[in-house]
């Protein structure tokens, strides 16, 4: 068992496997969200959007989590969805109000750092 988790996280290498968690309950919050910040009446549109977006985001984490080895390529998804997320508050939102804004830009740039961080560290472990 120790022989495959070792083979499986690169043999001790440092990989994504420490920003799944956190990505995870990101990806958590922000499908949960409107109805955190009771904005589900005002603005419907971005309710199904993120809830849309979280999951996905959560679905990501998940598969780093199963498949470590495979998923590292796709980290730099994450920071796709998160500057979409930052975007797309006035994009799909109808005139949202500064709760929505900052809920979304601040779940949107977390995204992007631990996004980022999991695509710096893969390259960095497919250079040694």
């Amino acid at each position: 068992m120790r022989a495959r988790h070792d083979r499986v996280m690169g043999g001790g290498r440092r990989t994504t496997a420490g920003a799944d968690a956190p990505v995870f309950l990101l990806g958590l919050y922000c499908a949960v969200s409107p109805w955190v910040l009771h904005f589900t009446a005002s603005q419907p549109s971005l309710v199904t959007h993120n809830l849309v977006i979280g999951i996905a985001i959560a679905v990501l984490a998940l598969c780093f989590t199963a498949m470590p080895e495979r998923m590292t390529g796709m980290s730099i998804a994450i920071v796709a969805l998160g500057a979409w997320l930052i975007v797309s508050t006035w994009v799909v939102g109808q005139s949202p109000d500064m709760g929505v804004i900052l809920n979304n830009v601040i779940v949107g740039g977390l995204a992007i750092v631990l996004g980022a961080a999991c695509a710096g560290l893969s390259m960095k472990n497919k250079k040694t």
